[in-house]
């Protein structure tokens, strides 16, 4: 390791010369940095874990362990004892005044090399993940790259450091500071995929004829994290995605950007592709009466059940069969009388009708229910 930041000094101390007020004696020997870990599971701190040889005497010994311009937490610093953890003991630990240091007394036995781990939580590397997507011509599967970025911005350099992200395969990079890093460490090909399309009636004008522009149908992908996918061995990570569909004459399509939500194992990444003008919905609320109305003294009414009933028409433009997903929200206590349509509740007020509209072709959703106890 050259010019060291972070750096060991380890010098010996007789028993026989030591006093009530030894001085701090300064660097002996230079321990190099051997295998070292850099973990990335942390947004807001890396630790990372190295190995170094001591050469210990007899008795006991002094290590210091100072850094200069790095962002180390001091209060993080941890020391292991590898080769012989039931002999070479660890005595205390001590804090010299005005300087970013520390020293370790280890006591030995005999003279020998000791292997010791030091952990510390070390600021100013920084990472993210991106992720790039290549749809098939059919959008039905869907090739998956995601990539790290590195920044070290810690002071401090790293040589063949293994680098170990909270998924993926660890790899081994020199990571110098103040460098970034691009680096592919995830590759999964032929993951299949879902294209939707989603009327969200909280969200979307019911009426789009008159409205002064276009209403377009927000359209995803939706990719499951699951080993049934190809995928569903860890969590997918937050990041920015750039999606991609072949053209089918060897060249791709840009299809959006989109920036991708946590994705743990066994939950869906929905990619956000933009919006459709060939679907259409027009929904209205056909009925909204009050029944089994209660009065009070004054006549005035304090309490009625509703009868409502809302339609919903979707056409299709598209030459191909679609699937539309329209979110419709019921707020309080309710009853569904009749529908058309087979529905998933999300939640107490919130339902997902999944509707298959053929090509050029057109559906209708209806359904009627009652609000029970409205004040």
């Amino acid at each position: 390791m050259r010019n060291p930041k972070v750096a060991f000094c380890l010098v010996t101390i007789l028993l026989s010369l030591l006093s009530g007020a030894q001085a701090r004696i300064k660097l002996v020997a230079l321990p190099q940095r051997g295998d070292t870990v850099i973990r990335l599971d942390n947004l807001t701190a890396t630790l990372v874990e190295e190995e170094r040889i001591l050469t210990l005497q007899e008795g006991l010994n002094q290590v210091d362990f100072s850094w200069k311009g790095v962002q180390l937490d001091p209060d993080s610093i941890r020391l292991r004892i590898i080769t012989h953890p039931d002999e070479v003991n660890l005595l205390n630990v001590s804090y010299p005044p005005n300087e970013s240091a520390l020293v370790w007394q280890i006591s030995s036995p005999r003279a020998r090399e000791e292997k010791i781990r030091v952990s510390y939580l070390l600021s100013g590397i920084s990472r993210l993940v991106t992720y790039k997507t290549l749809a098939d011509k059919e959008e039905t599967k869907v090739d998956i790259k995601s990539y790290l970025v590195l920044r070290n911005f810690s002071g401090e350099d790293f040589e063949a450091a293994r680098v170990q992200f909270d998924y993926g395969e660890a790899f081994e990079k020199d990571i110098r500071n103040e460098e970034t890093k691009r680096m592919l460490f995830l590759k999964k090909d032929a993951i299949p995929i879902e294209k939707t399309f989603t009327f969200d009636a909280a969200l979307l004008p019911w009426e789009p004829e008159r409205q002064s522009g276009n209403v377009g149908i927000p359209v995803h992908y939706v990719i499951k994290n699951n080993k049934d996918s190809g995928l569903g061995e860890h969590v997918l990570s937050n990041g920015k995605v750039r999606i991609y569909q072949d053209d089918g004459n060897g060249s791709a399509i840009f299809l959006g950007e989109d920036n991708a939500d946590y994705t743990p194992v066994g939950d869906k990444m929905k990619l956000y592709l933009g919006d459709s003008r060939d679907l259409v919905v027009t929904q209205r609320q056909l009925k909204n009466n009050k029944i089994n109305i209660v009065r009070n003294s004054r006549n005035n009414i304090i309490l009625y059940d509703t009868d409502e009933v809302i339609r919903a028409g979707i056409e299709n433009f598209k030459d191909q069969e679609a699937v539309i997903t329209i979110v419709e929200h019921i707020s309080g206590q309710w009853d569904m009388e009749e529908t058309t349509h087979k529905y998933e509740r999300k939640d107490a007020n919130t339902l997902l009708f999944r509707i298959k509209v053929p090509p050029r072709g057109k559906q209708t959703l209806a359904y009627r229910f009652h609000r029970r106890n409205v004040r």
